[in-house]
Formats: C-alpha cells, structure tokens, sequence
C-alpha cells in the first residue's frame, strides 16, 4: 500500500524564508542562471541542507498544473475578431483548445470559459495569462479550474 501525498496550495506571503530561498535557488538553476547547487544556495543565502530539505516539496503555482486541463474565465469585448485574436495567442504557446463556452453579448461584453490542455505549452501558465491579458479586447482573466 502507497501513501498518497496531500498537497495544499499556499499564500506566497505564508512562506517561510527558506522556502522563499529554496524556490529562488530553484529558479536559478531551472534557468541556467547557475550551474551547481552550491552557486545556487550561495547566491541566495541559503543552507544546502535547507535546500535539499524543502526542494522536493516546494513548488510554483504553475508548475503543479503543469500537464493538466485548465479552465480560465475571461470577459472579452465584443468586438470583431476579438475571440480569434485570443485564440491565436493561446495557439501559439501550443496549448489544445478543447472547449470554449461563451456567453451572448450583453452591453458590449462578453462571458466566455475557455478550457485549456496546458501539457504541450511553451510557456509557463502565468505567462499565457499575461500574453492574454494584454489583448486589448480581455478585460479580466482567472483561472477557475484545473484538473488532470
């Protein structure tokens, strides 16, 4: 019998500093900014026992939803092609449309839920998020769901 890890999502705030380090150490590595542990805990003034405490166990908001379904909600004005212009940025981080709802038009704006396969992207979610929120046309953007 295997034990299921529970996971919980946690207020960046709530952190402790060496969970803050850890994340930090990790991004330098995962960017290539450093090469070694060593230059990496160094850099950020951390402990390599800290480190290899929390660095399995610690983890990006959007690296969890990494290769998982995502379901965003977004109010878009209703302007010609404002729905192709949002799906032609979601094409090109090569995240698969697989269902869109939207809603009719109501002064001006519309309600839609696009529901996203995040696995083949190129990007990072927050950067999809932020590509689409600086279409003109989007004027609000969350993430309501995600799943396997």
């Amino acid at each position: 019998m295997t034990s299921r890890k529970v996971f919980y999502l946690v207020r960046e705030d709530m952190l402790t500093e060496a969970m803050e380090k850890t994340l930090a150490a990790k991004e330098l590595l995962h960017s290539g900014k450093v090469k070694k542990i060593n230059e990496a805990v160094h850099k950020v003034g951390i402990s390599r026992s800290a480190f290899y405490k929390y660095k399995d166990g610690i983890f990006p908001f959007h690296t969890m939803v990494r290769e998982k379904i995502v379901t965003l909600s977004i109010m878009l004005v209703d302007r010609s092609g404002s729905l192709s212009q949002l799906l032609g940025k979601v094409a090109e981080t090569g995240a698969n449309v697989i269902t869109i709802n939207q809603t009719i038009p109501l002064q001006g704006r519309a309600h839609m839920t696009i529901t996203i396969d995040t696995s083949p992207m190129q990007l990072d979610l927050d950067e999809l998020m932020n590509w689409i929120e600086q279409l003109e046309a989007v004027e609000k953007i969350e993430i309501v769901g995600t799943g396997s």
